[in-house]
């Protein structure tokens, strides 16, 4: 290995509009390997070689058809920028050629290609060689492939249920099933001990893109006073580049020209994302290897909350039907329909001057649509939803450790590394309590303190804002009610529908449930900025951290910001009303709302119909149609533009990139449904069908989105669905609580079925102890025999000085 070196740096003592913050990066070095080559002079950059696009579209590798291309980064030319700034323009372009040259001393090989449709555009491929690769794998901790698995996989139980299964299953000969190994961390001196066929495809595509991102994440450009500035994400930010990604491998309607490109995303949008496949099993082991492990575990539990909300949804049609059916022997619903005895049951007014005195029998069919789901069958299937929730998490552990073990997560958090931001922020040195060495850490304990305190502050300010809105709906409700109730007609015209049910209750909870909706859509755009501001102010130290610590802020103020009024609609609307003669006042002015003749439960379905819909609506126009249409208008410019053949990265780059966030809306998206089918699930029977067809084309257009309309993602490791586990199993706790069942049910079955499977634990001891032979043991048995040779010698040396004297 050539001589390791330092980085260049620029020094600019001067501040820019760019800059977001001195970081200081004294301990970076700990972690990277150092940089190959040297150079002595600051303005001796070194340069990606220029070349001329080929005329291959399909084509994934360098000019000279060896190099495979592993990240591709844009940029615009300032010298062809239309802009008076030359100063801005010039610090850019510095900063541009130093972050280059050290990505070339690190030991990274870059082309840069200019783009066929816009001369200002260039395209740096990044190579990342042999060497490398080897380097970075050892330092990242990559499990790879020691030797094929000899275990055998057990039949399944339900062998005459193969045939159907089959047709459920992705076609084997379209995808190939996935050779399975026993792996370790990759270590460089042990190299000969893994599973190296070809030195071309022992890196896969993913886990060399991973690697190259790792060094463009941590490479420095720039010095401040001292202070470092690194990493491709903030010169993206600061528009020194345009994009950074990985490459998709071809198109996606069609295989590319290439023989040796393996048209794994023409496979995922042929037997995956194509509505064609919407029956059949995901092939989570290509979507793994294509998209990497996060993308992969995301998929995995969506599929299986799918299939497990399949008897959900028979249950809960069982129970509406049985409902239905029933709704005309319901005894009260008869009492009240009847005239001789709701018709002649006065009721008092709902409001102080302007309500007038009503009859019983006015609600006679909103009585009777209440008995639908007010019925045995619905608390029959509110403690079945009790012990469904159960059995979902605990058996949804079971599969989680299981894909743990085959895609080599299972000791992740001991792998992962420290994310650069934190590492750049490590000043102060302490003492680690197990190693009793030093160590750096980026605050003491009392800073430490001060920062949790002070983002746990801005987290409780933001729910009390939203209990503060809560409380401001329910003040509308009780004025908006009164001019309701003087407008709407006071005579009930039996032959008018729109007049039968459009009461003052129906329309205040109506307006009031869209003006609800739009407070929490305004909320959640704020609240996002604002969270990502807190946790960065946090700094948690990996990236696992940094997501589930954004999770659990998320997720809080997203709980309250939904549920809230349906808690409030639920629990509390009707409760505190007072009696006759003698009503409770809100503010001394305003009467507690009641709820509607027919009960409130009409009322939280409508509330929760108008949420979920809009929710649905909306997010179907931010993740659907308005990538859709960006790629649209961004074809029909290209095709105006120019008729000519666009290589593979330019094509690439013109698709949209994905969310800073990731697959966290699609994941709250998710969690939000799975607490109303289980939180309210008394209120409305028919949501875990609607969920269940809801979450059948949710798995397919989320497919079809990042296969045809994004920019192929960074591979991510990723053990387990993070911190949105504990948040169902909340969820859970609390859904039993609303639905009325027994405690002991829930922890009988979480302590009756274990967490992992006896299968799954013999996999990982076996490939501990294969680990332990093959590269500890037969290390211990080299160094025994070098002993004795070296024993051996020193015997004969000491006989050889002993002999002269005994003679």
């Amino acid at each position: 290995m050539k001589k390791m070196s330092r980085n260049v740096l620029l020094q600019m003592e001067e501040e820019d509009d760019d800059d977001d913050g001195d970081i200081v990066l004294e301990n970076l070095g700990q972690t990277i390997v150092p940089d190959l080559g040297s150079l002595e002079s600051q303005h001796d950059f070194r340069t990606p070689e220029f070349a001329e696009f080929n005329g291959k579209p399909d084509s994934l590798f360098f000019n000279d058809g060896q190099r495979r291309i592993d990240f591709v980064l844009v940029y615009e030319d300032e010298s062809r920028k239309e802009s008076n700034k030359k100063g801005t323009n010039e610090k850019q372009r510095r900063k541009r050629q130093a972050y280059e040259s050290n990505l070339i001393c690190h030991g990274l090989q870059l082309e840069a290609t200019r783009s066929v449709s816009d001369d200002k555009l260039v395209f740096v491929k990044v190579h990342a060689p042999w060497e490398v690769l080897c380097t970075y794998a050892e330092v990242m901790h990559i499990k790879l492939p020691l030797k094929p698995n000899d275990l055998k996989n057990r039949s399944s139980a339900f062998g005459t249920l193969n045939w159907f299964t089959k047709v459920l299953s992705v076609d084997e000969s379209i995808i190939k099933p996935e050779q399975e190994f026993f792996t370790a961390p990759f270590e460089k001196n042990r190299m000969n001990d893994f599973y190296i066929v070809d030195r071309d495809a022992f890196f896969n595509p993913a886990t060399r893109s991973r690697i190259v991102y790792f060094i463009l994440s941590r490479v420095k450009y720039q010095v401040i006073n001292n202070v470092s500035k690194f990493g491709i994400n903030r010169l993206v930010n600061s528009g020194i580049y345009k994009a950074a990604f990985p490459l998709h491998d071809c198109k996606f309607r069609r295989q590319s020209e290439d023989p040796s490109c393996p048209n794994e995303r023409y496979l995922l949008y042929r037997e995956w994302a194509h509505p064609r496949s919407i029956y059949k099993k995901q092939p989570l082991d290509l979507i793994r290897k294509y998209y990497g492990e996060k993308i992969g575990i995301y998929f995995a539990w969506l599929g299986y909350y799918t299939q497990m909300l399949l008897l959900a949804a028979v249950v809960g049609v069982a129970c509406f039907l049985y409902g239905y059916l029933n709704q005309d022997n319901c005894t009260w619903s008869k009492e009240v329909c009847r005239p001789d005895i709701g018709g002649k049951i006065i009721m008092c007014p709902q409001c102080d001057r302007l309500c007038p005195f009503w009859k019983l029998n006015i609600t006679c069919e909103s009585s009777k649509k209440l008995c639908i789901f007010d019925s045995f069958g619905t608390l029959v299937f509110a403690v079945f939803m009790g012990v469904w929730v159960t059995l979902f998490l605990e058996f949804w552990k079971r599969r989680q450790a299981e894909l743990e073990y085959e895609w080599d997560t299972v000791e992740l958090q001991q792998e992962e590394q420290a994310r650069p931001e934190y590492e750049a922020r490590c000043t102060h040195v302490v003492i680690n309590e197990i190693t009793q060495e030093e160590e750096r850490i980026p605050f003491t304990a009392w800073g430490k303190c001060i920062r949790i305190t002070l983002c746990a502050s801005a987290v409780f300010f933001w729910i009390l804002l939203i209990i503060a809105s809560v409380i401001g709906i329910i003040v509308y409700r009780l004025s908006v009610f009164i001019v309701f109730s003087a407008k709407l007609p006071k005579n009930i015209n039996g032959t008018d529908p729109i007049q039968k049910y459009l009461t003052p209750q129906t329309a205040t909870s109506i307006t009031a449930s869209i003006i609800s909706f739009i407070i929490i859509m305004i909320l959640n755009t704020i609240y996002e900025k604002v969270a990502i501001m807190i946790t960065n102010f946090e700094l948690p130290r990996t990236q696992t951290d940094y997501e589930n610590s954004l999770t659990m802020k998320m997720f809080l103020f997203q709980f309250v910001n939904y549920y809230s009024s349906c808690f409030y609609i639920a629990f509390f609307k009707g409760k505190f009303v007072g009696y006759p003669g003698d009503p409770v006042y809100w503010l001394g002015k305003y009467r507690n709302e009641e709820c509607d003749p027919g009960g409130c439960l009409l009322e939280l379905t409508t509330q929760l119909t108008i949420i979920m819909g809009g929710k649905a609506i909306w997010n179907n126009i931010q993740e659907v149609l308005l990538p859709w249409i960006m790629n649209l208008i961004g074809r029909f410019h290209r095709v105006s533009g120019s008729e000519k053949i666009t290589p593979r990265w330019e094509q690439d780059y013109h698709l949209q990139p994905m969310g800073k966030l990731g697959l966290f809306y699609e994941y709250l998206e998710m969690i939000i449904q799975f607490g109303f089918v289980t939180l309210f699930v008394a209120s409305f029977p028919l949501a875990p069908l609607l969920a269940l067809v809801n979450n059948i084309l949710e798995i397919r257009v989320d497919a079809w989105k990042l296969t045809t309309q994004f920019r192929r993602l960074v591979p991510e490791k990723a053990q387990d669905i993070g911190a949105w586990q504990p948040i169902m199993q909340g969820i859970a706790i609390l859904a039993v609580v609303t639905n009325h069942v027994i405690y002991s049910v829930k922890f009988f079955i979480s302590y009756a079925i274990p967490d992992v499977s006896k299968r799954t634990k013999s996999k990982i001891q076996r490939e501990k102890y294969l680990t332990q032979k093959l590269l500890h043991e037969n290390h211990l048995k080299d160094m025994t025999k070098n002993m004795g040779v070296i024993a051996e010698r020193m015997i004969e040396a000491v006989d050889n000085n002993l002999r002269p004297k005994s003679e």
